[in-house]
């Protein structure tokens, strides 16, 4: 797609959705530098270690808004010039969820490919959907669980 289409289809979106793509990107961005770091630092800023947060179901308005923040996130990485994978994409999804106040949990996992390789992978759940890394996850054993409820955490640490 050329640059003037890509132009074009950008300015067609309505302002909310312009917006999150820029907040997307810059999570995306974010992600990417925090990658780039020791793991052991960066865990901390990914949730409490070895919890999950909540199945529970979501209304049709807050499932509208996960599609939302998950598309953001999936068209985004597509313009990155730096790499935007799993790890990237779940750490944006997560920070856009964290922002407005919604629980999630990363989950990291391993497994091989068809080569005998070790492999990694990494997605994002809130509630029961998927936001990111859906395609495959089931093949990987969970090594990794990151659960982001700051909004409940703000709660009971208020009622103390």
């Amino acid at each position: 797609m050329s640059l003037y289409r890509k132009v074009r289809r950008f300015s067609s979106y309505p302002l909310d959705v312009k917006w999150m793509f820029v907040e997307a990107y810059f999570y995306l961005a974010w992600g990417r530098v925090l990658k780039l770091l020791p793991f052991s630092k960066v865990a901390p800023s990914l949730g409490s270690h070895m919890k999950e947060t909540s199945f529970t179901s979501y209304t049709e308005q807050d499932l509208l808004l996960l599609r939302k923040v998950s598309r953001a996130v999936h068209t985004m990485s597509r313009v990155t010039w730096w790499e935007s994978q799993c790890m990237v994409k779940a750490i944006a999804a997560m920070k856009m969820l964290e922002r407005r106040g919604i629980p999630s949990t990363m989950y990291l996992g391993s497994g091989r490919d068809e080569k005998g390789q070790m492999v990694a992978h990494a997605w994002l759940r809130s509630g029961s959907y998927i936001l990111t890394g859906k395609e495959g996850h089931e093949k990987y054993t969970v090594v990794g669980i990151f659960g982001n409820d700051k909004q409940a955490e703000a709660l009971t640490t208020m009622k103390r």
